[in-house]
C-alpha cells in the first residue's frame, strides 16, 4: 500500500468529466480517478475549507461517525475492475475495525473532512498511475501544467 494525498482536481481532457489526481507522498507517482460532479464539488469544498450553509452528505457522514464515537482510520483504494476503482473505509468503532465499501470519491471526500490518510494498493499504483517524469515528455509537461493551474473554483458552473 502507498499513502497518497489529493494533489489536484481537474477535468479529463477526453471525457470532460471531473477527475481527482492523487499523488504519492514521495511525489513520484500520480493517479487520476474519474469522479462525479457532486463528489468533485464535495472534494473541492473540503480542500478549500469552505463553509456550507447546510451539511453535505460527507459532512453528515462525518457527524454520524463523530456521534457514534467512531474514527475513520483510513481509506483504501484497493481494486480496479473494468476501469472502475473500488475503495473501503476502515472505521474503528467500539475498539473494533470495520470495513465499509465505498466509492473512492466518497472515501476521499470523507478522508479530507476527517483528516484520515488515503492509501492505494501497490497493484493499482504500479498499473494505473503515471510517474512524474520531471519534464522528459512535452505532452506530460502540458498535462502537468494544466493540472497545476486548476483551482477548485474551476468546478463552479
Amino acid at each position: 500500500m502507498r499513502q497518497m494525498k489529493v494533489d489536484k482536481l481537474g477535468i479529463d481532457l477526453l471525457t470532460h468529466d471531473p477527475v481527482v489526481i492523487l499523488k504519492d507522498t514521495d511525489g513520484k507517482r500520480f493517479l487520476p480517478i474519474l469522479i462525479g460532479p457532486f463528489e468533485a464539488t464535495a472534494i473541492a469544498l473540503a480542500l478549500e475549507g469552505a463553509p456550507v450553509p447546510r451539511p453535505l452528505s460527507h459532512d453528515l457522514m462525518r457527524a454520524i461517525l463523530d456521534t457514534l464515537e467512531a474514527h475513520l482510520e483510513q481509506v483504501i483504494i484497493h481494486d480496479i475492475r473494468e476501469s472502475t476503482f473500488f475503495a473501503k473505509l476502515i472505521v474503528r468503532a467500539d475498539g473494533e475495525l470495520q470495513e465499509i465499501d465505498a466509492r473512492p470519491s466518497d472515501g476521499i471526500a470523507l478522508a479530507l473532512r476527517m483528516h484520515a490518510p488515503i492509501y492505494v494498493s501497490d497493484k493499482i499504483v504500479l498499473e494505473e498511475s503515471a510517474p512524474d517524469k520531471n519534464g522528459d515528455d512535452i505532452e506530460f509537461e502540458r498535462f502537468k501544467k494544466f493540472i497545476d493551474d486548476l483551482k477548485p473554483s474551476d468546478f463552479e458552473r
